[in-house]
């Protein structure tokens, strides 16, 4: 079994090797309408599980290691990225990437949380947890996009801001609150798309919006699922339950009105198809982008404050 499957995903995979395994026979023995049924079944078999995920499945495959991440996605889909470092006050944080990059003929300021593929680059990375400096340097960022008129792009996908006490003793709330105040009054479109984890302010930090998208199989939330479950039973082991309560899905967010738009991901995650994803995540930018590039800047920053307002407000 391959290294990364899911548990809901061994009965696929079990097919698809048993294919494999026929395939190489396929000379010798008249085995094609037998290999035929078989991927049948497959196709049938992957449609019927993953249109029927749970919220905790939906979780593991946000997390899923094979999972495009943010750099992954800028070189599927934008040219002649140049990337910016620091925050001009402490550091480079490696967590978060930016800079200006070109989304067919358009000039756009791209940032987003990137994760490692194994050890050492996780490390190098911090595991996609930002520290104070991450959301500094993310606002210094904009600030140049706004200075040029440039778009904002960013992609969230982090398990939260890193709680350590170096973090918490440079200012990590005042720097997420900052981001959150100085975000909402940027003059120019800014788009935001949680594309993996979304978890609390680690992922709010860099997402304020004008248009709010998410990708099918992530998940957003002021908490994740295990926390959750620790604080309410004191065990991880309550994690599904979790996170059926928190309603975490793209599905979930859309009916709060919390998230804006959905972006469809290949049948069996964004992994599975990586390219394909990547060619839908960026048609829908553009026509997003594009029907922002229409908006005075002053009607912008007002619906945007509109925007948020409205959430978390209900009738008794």
């Amino acid at each position: 079994m391959a290294k990364g499957t899911l548990e809901f995903e061994r009965p696929i995979i079990e097919l698809e090797q048993k294919i494999e395994e026929m395939r190489k026979y396929a000379d010798n023995l008249d085995i094609a309408d037998e290999i035929g049924t078989l991927e049948k079944k497959v196709d049938q078999l992957r449609e019927s599980i993953f249109t029927n995920l749970t919220r905790w499945q939906r979780v593991q495959l946000a997390r899923h290691p094979d999972r495009p991440y943010t750099l992954d996605y800028v070189g599927m889909i934008m040219k002649d990225f140049v990337e910016l470092h620091g925050d001009r006050r402490y550091a480079d944080d490696k967590a978060v990437v930016g800079g200006f990059a070109s989304l067919e003929g358009r000039t756009v300021m791209l940032i987003g949380q990137q994760k490692g593929r194994d050890t050492k680059s996780n490390l190098y990375r911090n595991f996609g947890m930002m520290n104070p400096e991450g959301y500094r340097k993310a606002l210094r960022l904009m600030q140049l996009a706004a200075r040029f008129g440039k778009p904002v792009i960013t992609f969230l996908d982090t398990p939260g801001a890193y709680p350590g006490i170096g973090a918490e003793e440079r200012g990590q709330a005042e720097a997420i609150a900052r981001n959150l105040f100085e975000m909402s009054h940027l003059p120019v479109p800014i788009v935001a798309t949680i594309i993996g984890e979304g978890a609390s302010g680690g992922a709010l930090g860099i997402g304020i919006g004008d248009r709010i998208l998410m990708m099918e199989n992530a998940w957003y939330s002021v908490i994740a699922p295990e926390s959750c479950s620790s604080i309410l039973w004191r065990s991880w082991d309550y994690k599904e339950q979790a996170a059926e309560a928190l309603k975490l899905t793209a599905q979930d967010l859309v009916e709060q009105g919390i998230v804006d738009r959905v972006i469809a991901e290949p049948i069996g995650g964004a992994h599975r198809n990586p390219q394909k994803a990547a060619s839908i995540l960026k048609d829908v930018l553009i026509e997003e982008i594009d029907g922002l590039a229409k908006i005075t800047p002053d009607k912008l920053i007002k619906k945007r404050i509109e925007k948020f307002s409205k959430m978390g407000a209900w009738k008794e």
